[in-house]
């Protein structure tokens, strides 16, 4: 080397050698990474790093890894001119899924979060509920809903030893605990952990616990069993960074054809089972059973997941949801929360275009079928959720036990898991309906099953007003509740089982609020809380009154009739319309949602009674 191009040489590696110069580089990137952790510029020479990238203001920082989606959404929206929304400001400066230590800390010093550490605490599950409640909500994931004994039993223990003495069966197939002190919130995460309970993600801009056909694996109709491709998706997510931090909350579900409706269109994600005929099959589509990927719903924005026609093989089901993720982090709306959901991508887009993103990440074009060339089969049974059924395992039976609006105490979690191991084989399964099945129990010891359950003051008839009762927590729980929702879906069931003998199924679907996480426009009747003006100031609780929804091969909106009633009038409204549908329904076999399908809003009103009709 000429004495020229070493002095060139020695100002670009400043003199050091080869293993100093690679030291230094670490230890640069190294604290790059600490800096960008804090939300700090990076100040080392990313070129001659080649890690680390600065994509934007301070703070915006992207590392060549699973979070570069992230932080190059962010950049984009940027340098588009636009403004990121707080919540993804605050996922910017600070990864939710570094925060064990500051959340351990937290519990030691017996304090809550403040500011956006609220929001990015929900990503472990844990929910500070103020000002509604002084206290934690801790979610769980359980994918497709099932649970061995032990769990349960674990989960007793849990809401005993760390929250109020119950627990609440949620909408998406799940448990949540409730009143949890700041002093027991790490308790609570260590606890699920030791009972193989993974709740990472629960909450905040993640992907929601992944619901499949409640009666997965012994269920008679079903044409493939659901809960292995669940669980299988529930690791993937749980096992892939970038399946963090998306623009909004997400919804997965697997339907499997079987006789309880998993309500899969009402996902942003939805797989549904169809078995394609030899005559139809083609070179790339072998007869078989595949999954039809249906896309966009979200029922609170009067929207169901829509077809998209292309079919995907059991086994791709995860990879396939991991595209679409990747495709959403990229592409969603980062600026806005009410449209960050995948429906608005949509909307915007078009399906087709969206599915060539998909495709373009997973590196393989779909296969395609139209609707009209296939079957879907249509098992579903509203009444199966609740009550005794044969399985398709010969002499065998599961029961599904009424949980009035998703709530049970400790006390008869542990008596239920007594009943699984004494009379099933130790386990469980939670619906989206807000209640559980025991499977596997003898036909000889239904008798004995029966009087357990009603031991314990829980109830099994199918025909209760209780047994179609969802409600989510409502104002005693949550900030955004305007009605104490599961207090007054008690009182609305006591009242019609004094006055109105019901022959069929009804789904009453009771929501705090817009967000409508009990999907109050997919119920038979739909009660969304509302503040009332009563007089000059005065506000009460009250409500806006939906009829005529449905779900799978009958899904509908319903239809508001009435708007801000306060609930004192509710019990009688309700019961006035369906006194009108025992009367003049067809016959005895017509369900609530096609006599209110072809009735008119008009008719509905004059029968209620509520001379105050807006």
């Amino acid at each position: 080397m000429s004495e020229t191009e070493k002095k060139s040489n020695d100002e670009e590696t400043g003199g050091f050698n080869e293993q100093q110069q690679s030291y230094l580089q670490g230890f640069a990137l190294g604290s790059d990474v600490a800096r960008a952790v804090r939300g700090l510029p990076i100040i080392s020479d990313s070129a001659k790093t080649g890690s680390m990238v600065q994509v934007g203001p301070a703070g915006a920082t992207a590392f060549h890894g699973p979070d570069q989606i992230h932080f190059d959404a962010f950049a984009k929206v940027e340098a588009d001119g636009k403004k990121l929304c707080n919540e993804e400001k605050a996922k910017r400066e600070k990864n939710s899924l570094d925060m064990w230590n500051e959340i351990d800390a937290r519990s030691k010093d017996d304090m809550f979060p403040k500011g956006t550490d609220v929001f990015l605490t929900k990503a472990h599950g844990l929910f500070y509920v103020a000002p509604a409640q002084d206290a934690y909500m801790c979610r769980m994931r359980v994918p497709g809903g099932h649970l061995n004994s032990f769990q349960v039993r674990g989960i007793s223990q849990l809401a005993k030893d760390s929250a109020g003495g119950y627990a609440d069966v949620t909408t998406r197939a799940n448990f949540q605990l409730r009143e949890i002190p700041a002093a027991k919130g790490m308790d609570v995460l260590m606890g699920l952990r030791n009972l193989g309970i993974v709740n990472q993600g629960a909450g905040a801009d993640n992907v929601r616990n992944v619901t499949t056909g409640a009666t997965s694996g012994f269920d008679p109709e079903e044409i493939y069993e659901t809960l292995p491709l669940g669980q299988h998706l529930h690791w993937y997510l749980l096992n892939h960074r970038v399946m963090y931090g998306l623009p909004r909350k997400f919804n997965i579900s697997f339907d499997g054809g079987g006789t309880i409706s998993p309500l899969s269109d009402t996902n942003d994600v939805g797989f549904f089972a169809v078995d394609v005929p030899e005559e139809i099959a083609t070179a790339e589509i072998a007869a078989g059973v595949w999954f039809q990927l249906r896309l966009g719903g979200i029922t609170g924005h009067k929207d169901f997941a829509r077809s998209t026609s292309v079919l995907v093989k059991p086994d791709q089901c995860s990879a396939v949801s991991g595209a679409i993720l990747r495709v959403f982090a990229k592409h969603g709306d980062r600026t806005d929360r009410k449209k960050a959901r995948l429906k608005y991508l949509l909307d915007d887009w078009g399906f087709d275009k969206f599915i060539q993103h998909v495709e373009e990440d997973l590196g393989t074009p779909f296969v395609r079928i139209p609707d009209e060339q296939l079957t879907f089969k249509d098992a579903e049974n509203r009444f199966a959720h609740v009550g005794f059924h044969p399985q398709k395992q010969s002499g065998k039976q599961y029961v599904g036990l009424v949980l009035p609006v998703g709530r049970i105490t400790c006390d008869q979690l542990d008596e239920i898991a007594n009943i699984a191991d004494e009379f099933g084989k130790g386990y469980i399964r939670l619906t989206v309906w807000q209640n559980l099945l025991i499977p596997e129990i003898d036909d000889a010891d239904v008798d004995a099953v029966k009087q357990r359950i009603e031991a314990m003051g829980l109830e099994w008839n199918a025909t209760s007003h209780r047994a179609g009762l969802v409600a989510c927590t409502g104002k005693a729980g949550c900030k955004f509740g305007l009605a104490d929702t599961k207090k007054h879906a008690m009182l609305l069931a006591g009242h019609l089982e004094e006055c109105i003998e019901m022959d069929q199924p009804l789904n009453i679907h009771v929501t705090g609020c817009h967000n409508s996480c009990a999907q109050h426009y997919i119920g038979d009747i739909g009660l969304q809380g509302a503040s009332v003006p009563v007089g000059d100031e005065e506000m009460v609780e009250g409500y806006h009154i939906v009829v005529g929804g449905g779900y799978g091969v009958r899904g509908r909106v319903g239809r508001q009739l009435f708007s801000s009633v306060p609930f004192e009038n509710v019990p009688g409204i309700v019961e006035n319309i369906l006194d009108a549908y025992l009367c003049k329904r067809q016959d005895s076999q017509e369900s609530f949602v096609d006599f209110a399908a072809r009735t008119s809003d008009e008719d509905l009103v004059a029968w209620s009674g509520w001379e105050a009709a807006t």
